[in-house]
C-alpha cells in the first residue's frame, strides 16, 4: 500500500484534532485546553478509486492493495516552539516526518474555547507559525552547514554546489520567505 501523509498544523484550540476525526472517523480527544494533544496522532484513509475496484473484480487477486492518505494530527504550536516553548521541538521534530502541511487556523468566535493569545486574529496566527517553521529550517540549515563547510574545505565539489544552494534558502529564509515560496527547479529539489 502506498501512502503520502499530512500533517495537520496550527496554534493550540483551532479545531486539528476535530478536522482529524472528520477525516478519519477516529475519535480524538479534543478539548478546550491547550495540548490536549501531546503526541502526534496517526490515521490513515483508504483512497476510493473505481478503477482499482474493476481491476480486483476482472483479476484473480486475492486482496486489494488502495492506496492509502495518512492523516497526521500534530500537537499545537506556539511563538517560541523553535527555542522549545511549549512542546516546541517535539511538535516540529513531528512536522519533519509528514510530505505535506495543512495550516489550520481560527476564524470561529466562541467565548467557550480559549484562544492561546485572548484574540482572533488569523493573520497573526499565521504568521506565527510560518516564523516557527522559518525559524526551524534556519537551525536544521544551519547545522547542515558546518557539515558542508568541512567537506567543501577537502574539496569535494558536490557539497560545495550544496553549500551554495542551502547558504541561498538560509538567506531568502532570514528575509521572511518560505521555501514553498521560492522557484527552485526540481532536480534542486532532490
Amino acid at each position: 500500500m502506498s501512502s503520502r501523509s499530512l500533517g495537520i498544523v496550527g496554534l493550540p484550540n483551532v479545531g486539528k484534532s476535530t478536522l482529524f476525526t472528520a477525516l478519519t472517523n477516529r475519535a480524538v480527544g479534543a478539548e478546550n485546553y491547550p495540548f490536549c494533544t501531546i503526541d502526534p496522532t496517526i490515521g490513515v484513509v483508504p483512497v476510493p478509486d473505481e478503477r482499482l475496484q474493476k481491476l480486483y473484480d476482472f483479476s484473480d487477486s486475492a486482496d486489494m492493495q488502495p492506496a492509502a492518505f495518512e492523516f497526521v494530527d500534530i500537537a499545537g504550536l506556539v511563538a517560541g516552539a523553535h527555542e522549545g516553548e511549549g512542546l516546541g521541538n517535539q511538535f516540529l521534530a513531528a512536522i519533519r516526518e509528514v510530505d505535506a502541511i495543512a495550516h489550520m487556523v481560527r476564524i470561529f468566535a466562541d467565548k467557550s474555547v480559549t484562544h492561546v493569545h485572548g484574540d482572533i486574529d488569523p493573520l497573526k496566527d499565521i504568521e506565527v507559525i510560518n516564523q516557527e517553521l522559518i525559524q526551524k529550517d534556519i537551525a536544521t540549515i544551519e547545522r547542515r552547514l558546518e557539515q558542508l563547510n568541512g567537506q567543501a574545505r577537502t574539496g569535494e565539489t558536490d557539497a560545495r554546489e550544496l553549500r551554495d544552494f542551502l547558504a541561498d534558502i538560509k538567506e531568502a529564509l532570514t528575509d521572511g520567505r518560505l521555501i514553498s515560496e521560492l522557484n527552485i527547479p526540481n532536480q534542486e529539489k532532490e
